[in-house]
């Protein structure tokens, strides 16, 4: 069987090193581009050299100017929405693993959806994944609960991160209001915000060091608190879920895809 023919769009940034390391030690896959800003200071270098491995014979360019059957994009929300649109015009699957995305922008994916396959997911990562499900099924669970339940989300990141709350955070809170019916959230709490809303969702944003990713979910009950907590302790976890992701889409029909579906997750 043929090796899948990948590219990666952000190829020079954290997680893009850790996708070209992983995805060319990968006998499945091969790593054909690797995009960045043309103005990048590895332009023109030997992705696997950037990567920290050996070479692989791909310069990091600004364009995808050969086939390849899956694009994988952990870049920054405007050149994230760039590349879906080259990705359309292409018809080339894709991975959307950036975050950030400014109001709106879901629609151009969806309605690229309609042309390309693409895995659209704040975050890539298994256990992540896996306690979603998890935090469904307590926001199920607790819904009715007679007292009220107060939700919190805490999470921390590497103090290089750019948006708050993260994307991952931002869909614990979608997927418990759907369920539960909050409508309003906090970000942090100063000075004497009063009672606390029932209706409320909390985001707390912890920015330190080079913490790859850490959430936690809080229901708390008068008397008892269930918590739902998943840390990644690599960039791997991340990386590896999302080359999971480009193998999965690159077979699919067009249309929009979860990590629940890349997963096989009821």
């Amino acid at each position: 069987m043929n090796p899948l023919k990948l590219a990666i769009h952000g190829a020079a940034g954290r997680m893009g090193k850790r996708l070209v390391a992983l995805g060319q030690a990968d006998e499945r896959l091969r790593i054909v581009a690797a995009l960045e800003a043309p103005s990048h200071p590895d332009a023109g270098k030997d992705a696997g050299l950037v990567a920290g491995i050996e070479t692989i014979g791909v310069e990091i360019g600004p364009e995808l100017d050969r086939d390849c059957g899956a694009m994988i994009d952990f870049s920054v929300p405007t050149a994230a929405m760039a590349n879906l649109e080259v990705c359309r015009e292409q018809r080339v699957p894709l991975v959307l693993a950036t975050t950030g995305l400014a109001a709106g922008e879901d629609d151009k994916i969806r309605k690229a959806a309609n042309d390309i396959p693409i895995v659209w997911a704040p975050n890539m990562s298994l256990a992540v994944n896996l306690a979603l499900k998890l935090v469904a099924q307590a926001a199920t669970a607790l819904k009715d609960h007679s007292s009220g339940v107060d939700v919190e989300i805490l999470e921390r990141h590497h103090r290089y991160k750019e948006d708050a709350p993260s994307g991952t955070a931002l869909k614990f809170g979608e997927t418990i209001q759907a369920i539960m019916g909050q409508t309003r959230t906090a970000h942090g709490r100063q000075g004497r915000p009063g009672v606390r809303p029932a209706d409320e969702i909390g985001y707390h944003a912890i920015r330190v060091g080079d913490n790859p990713g850490e959430h936690t979910i809080v229901f708390a009950l008068l008397g008892e608190t269930v918590e739902v907590t998943v840390r990644a302790t690599s960039r791997d976890a991340y990386a590896l879920g999302a080359l999971t992701a480009a193998k999965f889409v690159a077979q699919q029909s067009p249309g929009l895809y979860s990590m629940s579906d890349v997963l096989g997750l009821p």
